[in-house]
């Protein structure tokens, strides 16, 4: 298939911590910005929630049970079990 360039413009500071964790992961911000665009059009969704200002008002965590719960959504970690994902969650909990 036939490649195509895309601009993408974003706080520099922004970029520099994402060049670095993609890095991290092995990978160039090139490849992670096609990973994030055929998980959307294979979804036919944004794979992660997208939040107001309602988020800030939540627990941190609720916050990290919600993040873990999207992240089994999407298939991240389809091993994990709703135990451990609890055990996640109380484990936050606990650090408040």
């Amino acid at each position: 298939m036939a490649q195509v360039s895309m601009t993408v413009r974003m706080d520099s500071g922004l970029k520099a911590s994402f060049d670095s964790l993609c890095s991290q992961f092995g990978m160039s911000a090139n490849t992670a910005m096609n990973i994030f665009a055929r998980a959307v059009v294979q979804r036919g969704k944004i794979p992660f929630e997208i939040h107001g200002d309602e988020e800030e008002s939540l627990s941190e965590g609720y916050k990290a049970y919600r993040k873990i719960r999207a992240l089994a959504e999407s298939g991240a970690f389809p091993e994990m079990s709703l135990e451990e994902i609890n055990k996640e969650i109380a484990n936050v909990r606990k650090k408040e």
